[in-house]
């Protein structure tokens, strides 16, 4: 399917892009050759949204850019480029001009908000004991382990840092929303959604993880925008 877009999956805090796994080899089960996967390093949101940007200007032709947790901020930051053809949102913030995911996160707390803590150096992490409930309760224990073991913790700073143009506004755009999610409320994604007006809302039973938990249907939407993009 190399006539296709590149699919460029951007991760969230508290994971790598490894968090993609499951998504990546479904996609490419269905012949998507074109994917790539960045790996940001958390520090702030416009580090993060250079990086992306850096990895999307090395594509030649257009990109699907798909956006987990945090990740979806920095798609909304990073999603300007004119070779961006659609950006789809995995139980991901979406935040306007002005607003941060810690703001949003305050409007409307999520279940597991209280699981956060930092530490000495001004990381923020998942508690160990309490990450299996808060990030991924629809996984096994030891998938969940791995995932708390290996996180990817991001500075607390970068919590607050606003979103200057968001590029949703002149992109397609597609949304998928856990209802399960105690990282990010379920409603307040209902609302992200719902203002960026998406060619497409699809509701999962799943946690704050659906892209581990539920790879086929998070596909499903990706593909979905990639068959819309290609005409």
């Amino acid at each position: 399917m190399s006539d296709k877009p590149t699919i460029v999956l951007v991760h969230g805090f508290w994971g790598g892009a490894a968090h993609w796994a499951n998504v990546i080899v479904e996609l490419d089960k269905r012949g998507y050759d074109r994917i790539r996967a960045v790996e940001n390093p958390l520090t702030s949101l416009a580090d993060d949204a250079e990086r992306t940007r850096k990895m999307l200007r090395q594509v030649d032709g257009p990109v699907v850019l798909v956006g987990h947790s945090y990740g979806g901020a920095v798609i909304t930051e990073a999603g300007d480029l004119p070779n961006v053809a659609a950006l789809v949102y995995v139980a991901a913030f979406a935040p306007d001009a002005g607003e941060s995911p810690g703001g949003l996160s305050q409007e409307m707390p999520p279940a597991a908000f209280e699981n956060i803590a930092p530490d000495s150096d001004g990381y923020l992490w998942i508690k160990r004991e309490k990450f299996h409930e808060s990030f991924a309760q629809d996984l096994s224990g030891d998938d969940a382990l791995v995932m708390a073991v290996t996180q990817k913790a991001p500075l607390a700073s970068t919590f607050g840092d606003a979103v200057t143009a968001p590029a949703w506004r002149n992109k397609p755009v597609w949304y998928q929303v856990s209802t399960g999610d105690r990282m990010i409320h379920p409603d307040n994604e209902r609302r992200m959604a719902a203002r960026m007006d998406p060619r497409r809302t699809v509701e999962l039973a799943a946690s704050h993880a659906s892209l581990a938990s539920q790879p086929r249907a998070v596909a499903d939407l990706i593909e979905d925008a990639v068959r819309e993009t290609a005409g």
